[in-house]
C-alpha cells in the first residue's frame, strides 16, 4: 500500500493515529507547530513536513486533529488558499457544530470537501487502535476514506449528514462524563466500606455494574494514578462546555450530566487541569475524608 494520508496535529490523539497508519502500511505526511511532536512523529515513521502547504501537496486525504476552534479556523483558511480541489479534509475534533459548519463552508468555497468525523476513545485507546469513528458528510466521500479509517480504528459508524458525527459525539461524551464520575463515586463508596480499592476494581469490572469507563479509568483510580494521562481535565472541560451549551440550545434537559460535570469543573481550581480525568476520584475521596496514605484508619484495619 502506497497511498499517502496527511495529518495536521500530531499531539496525543493525532500522534497515535499517525503511528497506527504507518503500521497499517500507509505513508503518512504530518505537520504540527510543536517541534517535540514533529520529532516524535518522525521517530515513529511519519514523513514530517514544514507546513500545511507541504502536507496538501503530499496527500489527498488529510486528517485534522486540532485542539480548538481557533486552530481549525487558521488551518482551514490556509487549506482554502493552498489545497487542491480534489482534497478531502477529515475533521476529528470535539468542537461546536457552528465551528465545523463554518470550516466546511470556507473550504467548499474553494472546492474542497470537509467531513465531520469525531473519534470516540481516549489517547490510550488511540495508541492501540481502539477507536470508533463517527463519520458524517457526503457518504460517497466517506466511503473513499474507509480504508484509511480502518488503519487506525476498530469501527466506523456512518451517522448521516455533515454535523451528525459531532452530534453523536455529544451523546457519547455525555455518557463518558456520567460513567467517569459514577466510577469515582463507586470507588470511594467501596473504600469507605473498608473494601480494598483494587478488589473493588477487580470484582466490579467483571460484574453487571461495569462500564467501559469503569474498566478504563477504574484501575487508575484504584492506583491513585492521575499522571498516566489519556485526556486532561482541562481538555474534557472544553467538551463539557460544548455539550452543555448544545443541550441548552436545543432545549434538552440533562440533569444527570450537569451533576456529573461538577467534579471536572472543580478540578480546575484544585490544580488538576493537566491530570487525567480519573483524578476526579481524588476530589470525592477528599470530600469523604479519605487520606490514601493513611487508609483504612487504624481502627478499621485487621489486627
Amino acid at each position: 500500500m502506497t497511498h499517502t494520508v496527511g495529518i495536521i496535529g500530531l499531539g496525543n490523539m493525532g500522534g497515535a493515529i499517525s503511528t497506527n497508519l504507518v503500521k497499517s502500511g500507509f505513508t503518512v505526511a504530518g505537520f504540527d507547530i510543536n517541534s517535540y511532536m514533529i520529532a516524535r512523529a518522525k521517530d515513529n515513521g511519519v514523513e514530517t513536513k514544514f507546513g500545511i502547504a507541504e502536507v496538501a501537496k503530499a496527500a489527498d486525504i488529510i486528517i485534522l486533529s486540532l485542539p480548538n476552534p481557533a486552530a481549525l479556523h487558521a488551518v482551514t483558511t490556509e487549506f482554502a488558499e493552498v489545497g487542491d480541489k480534489d482534497t478531502i479534509l477529515v475533521e476529528t475534533g470535539t468542537l461546536t457544530i457552528e465551528d465545523k459548519e463554518a470550516a466546511r463552508d470556507r473550504l467548499a468555497a474553494a472546492g474542497i470537501t470537509l467531513l465531520d468525523c469525531p473519534l470516540s476513545g481516549t489517547g490510550h485507546q488511540a495508541r492501540t487502535g481502539d477507536l470508533v469513528v463517527f463519520t458524517s458528510g457526503d457518504e460517497e466521500v466517506v466511503n473513499k476514506c474507509l480504508p484509511m479509517f480502518a488503519g487506525f480504528s476498530r469501527s466506523q459508524k456512518y451517522c448521516g449528514e455533515f454535523g451528525n458525527g459531532i452530534r453523536m459525539k455529544f451523546v457519547a461524551n455525555h455518557l463518558i462524563a456520567v460513567h467517569n464520575t459514577a466510577t469515582a463515586e463507586a470507588m470511594v463508596l467501596g473504600m469507605k466500606s473498608n473494601l480494598d480499592q483494587n478488589l473493588v476494581y477487580d470484582v466490579v469490572s467483571e460484574s453487571s455494574g461495569t462500564s467501559r469507563m469503569f474498566e478504563i479509568r477504574g484501575k487508575l483510580m484504584a492506583d491513585s494514578n492521575w499522571d498516566d494521562v489519556s485526556a486532561t481535565n482541562l481538555l474534557f472541560k472544553k467538551d463539557l462546555d460544548v455539550i452543555t451549551n448544545y443541550a441548552a440550545d436545543i432545549g434538552c434537559p440533562v440533569p444527570l450530566f450537569s451533576l456529573a460535570a461538577q467534579p471536572f469543573r472543580a478540578a480546575m481550581s484544585r490544580g488538576l487541569e493537566q491530570r487525567d480525568t480519573a483524578s476526579v476520584c481524588l476530589l470525592l475521596e477528599e470530600a469523604a475524608g479519605i487520606d490514601r496514605d493513611n487508609w483504612p484508619p487504624e481502627a478499621n484495619k485487621k489486627k
